[in-house]
């Protein structure tokens, strides 16, 4: 464990130095693909937009209407593409459930590219994300978009943070819950602020990974140790570990958490394992 911790941290050593030394690492202006009027970065001058990008350490960008970079790469070779707004996820979300009329929760907001989307579809978006500089970024995308959803710091595995701020009909969660060291109660937490369903995106574990148990909501359940980078890494979870659930544990899961029909949209393997896209909703 501490050889795996200590190698994350030379690896984030290395991409920091290397963000610091290299200057820009990818292009100010010129971008074709994916580019959006962006109400208040669209009249910015060159150099205000470039005092923009560096006010913040932001790790993905959006391309405004004239092709220039708002935000950030992450680091060489990570995010150094113009995001897509909306993602397509949320045009399946909206199509699944409709958000026109609807108050939907994004779990973990990182800097607002998703908000933006879901702002683009639902009646009121609520965004939150366990790292403050996230929830800064986030409110400083959306406002220069000209969108305003309620943004707030709050760490889901917080047993003693306020979970009224969090009621909404349905909850946008992707990339999250494989970042968790309890994910099973988060899951079941879901089930009492979240009114009609959610999309969930998430690595799980196979079979033969799921080496190591856990006991939650009194039962015990299989899970994959997934060592994590904690606070000091944006692409990690704020602890030293997470528990990557089985797939059918997941589905069940939900279930008990009150969202008896769990569609499975999409399995795929990405670098990191094997991940799903699903659909829970409530009767």
């Amino acid at each position: 464990m501490k050889i795996r911790s200590m190698l994350k941290s030379l690896r984030g050593g290395a991409e920091g130095e290397a963000r610091e030394g290299a200057g820009e690492l990818v292009p100010f202006k010129g971008y074709v693909e994916n580019r959006y009027e962006t109400p208040y970065v669209d009249p910015l001058s060159d150099e205000d937009l470039a005092e923009l990008n560096r006010l913040l350490k932001w790790r993905c960008f959006t391309a405004d209407a004239r092709g220039r970079r708002f935000g950030d790469a992450a680091w060489a070779g990570k995010r150094c593409e113009p995001q897509t707004i909306p993602d397509p996820k949320i045009v399946l979300m909206h199509e699944r459930f409709d958000l026109s009329d609807k108050h939907v929760l994004e779990v973990g907001c990182f800097e607002g590219v998703h908000t933006i989307g879901l702002s683009l579809f639902a009646r009121r978006v609520t965004a939150i994300d366990a790292r403050m500089e996230n929830v800064v970024k986030t409110i400083v995308r959306c406002a220069l978009f000209g969108h305003h959803p309620t943004v707030f710091k709050h760490d889901v595995e917080r047993r003693d943070a306020d979970t009224e701020p969090l009621r909404a009909d349905l909850a946008h969660h992707v990339g999250v819950l494989y970042h968790l060291k309890d994910p099973v109660q988060h899951l079941l937490d879901l089930g009492t602020h979240i009114g009609r369903g959610l999309m969930l995106d998430t690595h799980y574990a196979e079979e033969a990974e799921a080496v190591e148990t856990y006991e939650a909501a009194g039962r015990v359940y299989k899970y994959k140790k997934y060592f994590e980078g904690g606070q000091a890494d944006p692409f990690s979870g704020m602890y030293d570990h997470a528990k990557w659930l089985r797939l059918e544990d997941i589905a069940a899961v939900l279930k008990e958490a009150g969202f008896p029909v769990v569609e499975v949209v999409e399995k795929r393997v990405e670098r990191n394992g094997p991940r799903v896209l699903l659909f829970a909703a409530k009767a």
